[in-house]
């Protein structure tokens, strides 16, 4: 029988459709805590949702509207969210637009889980002591953030340098949280699950080449270890002690981007997003 460790506890996991997401939402769920699913296929979400015990929540983050109607959604069925987890994201062509005009690493990775943070605000206040956990990548050492051009509008935009630059931007967003809501009991954590052999790089033709080929076996870790340290640090909760913290898998203070501790790119991007959202 599974411990519940999770007992009481309410939580919203996003890219739950498959991957470490799926895995991550049943583990918490077996462990007693009420968990609330959402993907951008209902089909696939549909069956992790049943095994979950809830209804399915479709989002596509690369539509602001759906992110908003995500939140209002999620505020109709729980007055207090003790855990978020911002898994949804991927990898994609920058040389693509979302439906909202912006490159796609940017929005999918960053801007949608911002927004969809931000909306949840209230909901994370209300609990007694809230997590808000962003799947970050060691790929965050090849992002560069530039706060005047987040779109790439006036420098060339290569896809695993964009896709990087967003998970150094969960790293800054993270910290972002730890300095403006430590006052209202919420606390943030980043982390790198992992090389996981899952759907990743599915909307990429190069990493999903790879993911396609013999050498997944070689280069990737199963789908249960990438969610177990996402697992890991839901069991610490509102831990002060990893607020503010990028984890690399289990190990704390994994290696970061120079640019990770910026406090003028702390600032800058949060307040450039709150502009590109409509939040300003």
């Amino acid at each position: 029988m599974t411990e519940q460790t999770m007992a009481g506890r309410t939580v919203l996991v996003t890219g739950a459709s498959d991957g470490i997401g799926a895995e991550t939402a049943k583990v918490l769920a077996a462990e007693g805590a009420t968990v609330h699913v959402t993907g951008r296929s209902a089909d696939k979400l549909r069956p992790i949702a049943e095994a979950v015990g809830t209804e399915p929540l479709v989002a596509d983050f690369s539509r602001f509207d759906d992110v908003r109607h995500l939140a209002k959604q999620v505020a109709e069925r729980v007055e207090h969210l003790d855990l978020l987890v911002n898994n949804a994201g991927g990898t994609f062509s920058p040389s693509q637009r979302t439906h909202d005009g912006h490159e796609p690493n940017l929005q999918v990775n960053h801007l949608a889980p911002y927004l969809l943070t931000r909306l949840l605000h209230p909901q994370l206040a209300a609990a007694d002591g809230s997590l808000v956990m962003n799947t970050s990548s060691i790929a965050n050492l090849l992002g560069r953030v530039v706060v005047d051009d987040l779109d790439y509008e006036h420098r060339r935009a290569r896809e695993f340098p964009a896709y990087g630059t967003g998970k150094l931007m969960n790293i800054l967003f993270t910290r972002g949280i730890t300095q403006r809501w430590a006052a209202d009991g919420i606390r943030s954590v980043a982390v790198h699950p992992g090389p996981v052999g899952s759907s990743f790089g599915r909307d990429s033709f190069f990493i999903g080449l790879l993911y396609r080929t013999p050498l997944k076996r070689f280069g990737t870790i199963s789908v249960p270890d990438g969610a177990a340290p996402l697992v890991a640090l839901a069991h610490r909760g509102a831990d002060p002690e990893i607020d503010g913290r990028y984890f690399s898998r289990f190990k704390i203070d994994g290696r970061e981007h120079r640019q990770a501790h910026d406090q003028a790119l702390i600032d800058g991007l949060w307040e450039r997003s709150a502009e590109l959202v409509g939040l300003a």
